[in-house]
């Protein structure tokens, strides 16, 4: 008999299956402790290693998925192991009278969690015929929710990077993006995407806070990347709100839904993931707008509104600083 191991297998199996429905099933709680700190200690690491090499650096996501569903069935199957080696007469052989071995507790253990049976092992009587129901059950459990939220991760990189695209598509650019949606006399063009981006932000905001290791699938191509896009796109709403002559605005009630958006994604990306940067980006190109034939402010007028907006925008550079790449400018 040994209680040590037998306590330190429970209070593996408890931090496990804790930490599994934390991250998984709990959609406000974000990651579990101990998967956000995993997941950050991985993307810390591929970052020194990539160098800012977003090919590399791709990889992070799929590696910090796979390492983390690897670390909760290796919990489960350590923390097991341990419970069956905590009190003598657990398993016995199913032929024979051999003495179990470190070896057989973890086969044993790894069949049950698997649920393949019991193999050539089989429990004894008792308590430990409900334990290793438990154990199966456990399993059974993993692997089930485990599948669902792998498909649920991958269905919401897929959107993630549409929506990128879609944005990068107008303009790769603030300037870009403005100069496209200028009609001639005003922004009412952009009206009716302002009403899909923001739908579609609102959604992915809520993807990131349920499956935060989306925070960690970098695009390989700029144009898939979600931290410029949104960089871009309220870059571009800045300029048309505070920078632009009323009379020429977009939809009011569109843009102020657009920019409550974005700035409900800024507040609920993981922290462990990125900080405000502790530089302020520089201020758009508005000559170069001035030149496509857009009205611009007097220059005190919207650099005023912009010293207003210097911690939103350091949040959008810190988030694109996280993603290892550099702030869109003309």
């Amino acid at each position: 008999m040994d209680i040590l191991y037998l306590v330190i297998g429970i209070l593996l199996i408890i931090v496990c299956i804790v930490d599994f429905i934390w991250t998984t099933l709990w959609i406000d709680g974000g990651a579990g402790p101990v998967t956000d700190w995993f997941s950050s200690l991985i993307w810390k690491s591929f970052r020194k290693l990539a160098a800012g090499h977003s090919k590399s650096l791709s990889l992070a996501g799929p590696f910090i998925l796979s390492a983390t569903l690897a670390m909760w069935i290796g919990m489960l199957w350590v923390g097991w192991t341990l419970v069956f080696a905590g009190l003598d007469g657990s398993i016995s052989p199913s032929h024979g009278n051999d003495p179990i071995s470190w070896f057989d507790r973890i086969y044993y253990a790894g069949y049950l969690i698997f649920t393949l049976g019991n193999g050539d092992f089989s429990p004894n009587e008792g308590m430990w015929q409900i334990v290793s129901v438990l154990a199966t059950g456990t399993g059974m459990l993993f692997i089930t929710f485990g599948v669902t939220y792998l498909i649920s991760i991958l269905s919401a990189v897929t959107v993630k990077r549409s929506f990128a695209a879609s944005i990068h598509g107008i303009g790769e650019t603030p300037e870009e993006l403005v100069a496209n949606a200028w009609n001639g006399s005003d922004f009412h063009n952009i009206d009716s995407l302002l009403d899909t981006y923001s739908e579609q932000l609102s959604s992915l905001t809520s993807q990131h806070i349920a499956y935060p290791v989306l925070h960690y699938y970098h695009a390989a191509s700029n144009e898939s990347s979600m931290p410029t896009a949104v960089a871009v796109f309220d870059e571009a709403l800045s300029v048309m709100k505070f920078a632009v002559p009323d009379q020429h605005h977009p939809n009011s009630l569109l843009m102020k839904e657009s920019r409550s958006s974005i700035q409900h994604y800024l507040e609920t990306l993981n922290k462990s993931f990125y900080r405000p940067s502790k530089q302020v980006p520089h201020l758009p190109d508005l000559p170069f707008l001035q030149e496509a034939g857009i009205p611009i402010l007097p220059e005190k007028d919207y650099k005023k509104a912009y010293e207003k907006l210097e911690e939103r925008r350091r949040k959008l550079l810190g988030v694109i600083e996280a993603d290892a790449r550099p702030w869109p400018k003309q």
